[in-house]
C-alpha cells in the first residue's frame, strides 16, 4: 500500500526541475555523519534483502520502498535470513534534490538521536545514485495496519499505550532534543510497533528544525498528508510545534473511533473525521455521545473514564487556535494513567441500554 506521502498537502512537492539522476555534486562532504552510524555498501544491502525480493517488501510510499533484511550483529555484512540482526532497508526514490534532502534529513537527525520512542537508524548507504537507510526492524508493523487493516480490533489499553509512547516521541523532539525538531508527518502509518506494542516514530524525511529563539514559526512549502495537517499550516505554510500537536489529536481521534482521518467510503458529513467528531468532542460529559464516538468494534471493552479523558485531550490538541493547544509534555502527563483504567463500558447501564446488551461477565 502506498501509505507514506502519497497525498502531499501541496502539489509543489516536485524536485524543482532537477534531473532524475542525483549526479549533481552531492557528495559526502555534506554529510555530518554520526560516528554511531554504520556505512553500508549497496551490494551488501542487496544480498541482505535477498536481492530486494518482492516477498521481502515491508511497505512502499512516496519516499520509495522498505525491505526486510538480515545483517551481521555488529557489522555491515549480509547474513542468512533468520540469523544476525533483522533490519528494515529503505531505498529512496531517485527523484533528484527532494529525495536527497529527505535522505539527508533522516541521516542528520536520526544519526544524533537515540530515544526509546524513535525508530533507531542503524546506518546508511550513499553510492552513485543510490540512497538507502537501514533501521531497526519493528516486528508488528504500523499502527495503521493494526487499526484499519486487521480483522481483530486493537484492545483499548493497547491503543492508549501506543498513544502514550507516540506522545513521548513527539515531546522529546519538541522539548528535549538538543536541536528541537518539528516532525511534520505524524500519522498512523509512521507509528511502528515492536513485539510489546511499544510505539516508535519513523520516517523523518520531512522533519524540520524548530524556529530559533525569538522566531514564532518556520515558513515552509506545505507538505504532509491530507487529514492530518493543521488548518493554519495548510493555509499559510507557517510551521510550529503546535502543527504536530494538531496531527497528534487526529491520530488520537483515529484510535478512539477506529475511523480513518479521511474516508471517502463513509456518508457525506462523516468523511472528514475531525469535522464529524468535533460536535461530539465538545459535548462535555454526555455519555451517550461518548459511546457513539468510541470504536464500535470494541463492543464496550473500553474504559469510560479513559475514553472521556482521551476525547477531552483530542479536543484540546485539535483546537483551531494553535496557541491554545497543549505542549506534548502535558499530553504525555494526561495520557500516563489511561492504559491502566479498568472501568469498562460493558458494565455501564447507559451502554447496555443503548446497545441492548445484557451485562457482560467480562466487564
Amino acid at each position: 500500500t502506498k501509505s507514506s506521502r502519497d497525498q502531499p498537502v501541496s502539489s509543489s512537492a516536485s524536485n524543482g526541475g532537477a534531473s532524475k539522476s542525483w549526479s549533481f555534486k552531492f557528495a559526502e562532504e555534506e554529510l555530518k555523519v554520526s560516528p554511531r552510524l554504520r556505512k553500508f555498501c549497496f551490494t551488501d544491502l542487496k544480498l541482505a534483502t535477498r536481492n530486494f525480493r518482492p516477498d521481502s517488501l515491508l511497505g512502499e510510499g512516496g519516499f520509495g520502498c522498505v525491505f526486510k533484511g538480515w545483517i551481521e550483529e555488529h557489522g555491515t555484512g549480509p547474513v542468512r535470513p533468520g540469523t544476525g540482526l533483522t533490519v528494515a532497508v529503505k531505498i529512496l526514490n531517485q527523484d533528484g534534490i527532494q529525495g536527497h534532502r529527505e535522505w539527508l534529513a533522516e541521516v542528520n537527525l536520526l544519526g544524533d538521536i537515540v530515544h526509546p520512542n524513535l525508530v533507531t537508524l542503524i546506518g546508511y548507504c550513499i553510492e552513485d545514485d543510490q540512497r538507502l537507510l537501514v533501521y531497526e526492524f519493528m516486528p508488528r508493523g504500523s499502527l495503521e495496519n493494526h487499526l484499519f487493516r486487521r480483522s481483530l480490533p486493537l484492545p483499548w489499553s493497547i491503543r492508549m499505550k501506543i498513544a502514550l509512547c507516540a506522545a513521548k516521541g513527539l515531546a522529546f523532539l519538541h522539548e528535549e532534543a538538543e536541536r528541537p525538531v518539528i516532525y511534520r508527518d505524524f500519522k498512523t502509518s509512521n507509528i511502528l510497533l515492536d513485539t510489546e506494542y511499544n510505539a516508535k516514530l519513523s520516517d523523518f524525511g520531512l522533519a524540520k528544525d524548530a524556529p530559533d529563539d525569538g522566531e514564532t514559526h518556520v515558513s515552509t512549502r506545505v507538505m504532509g498528508t491530507y487529514g492530518y495537517a493543521a488548518p493554519e499550516y495548510v493555509m499559510t505554510g507557517h510551521l510550529t510545534s503546535k502543527t504536530d500537536v494538531y496531527s497528534f489529536g487526529v491520530v488520537l481521534l483515529e484510535m478512539i473511533t477506529g475511523r480513518r482521518s479521511m474516508d471517502k467510503n463513509r456518508p457525506n458529513g462523516e468523511q472528514n473525521l475531525v469535522e464529524w467528531a468535533r460536535p461530539q468532542l465538545l459535548s462535555g460529559g454526555d455519555r451517550r455521545r461518548l459511546f457513539r464516538l468510541v470504536d464500535p468494534r470494541l463492543e464496550g471493552h473500553f474504559s469510560i473514564k479513559g475514553a472521556q479523558k482521551a476525547a477531552q485531550l483530542a479536543a484540546m490538541c485539535l483546537n483551531r487556535d494553535p496557541k491554545a493547544r497543549p505542549l506534548m509534555s502535558a499530553v504525555v502527563e494526561a495520557l500516563k494513567p489511561l492504559p491502566n483504567l479498568k472501568d469498562m463500558a460493558t458494565s455501564s447501564y447507559h451502554f447496555q441500554a443503548m446497545h441492548h446488551v445484557s451485562p457482560s461477565p467480562r466487564g
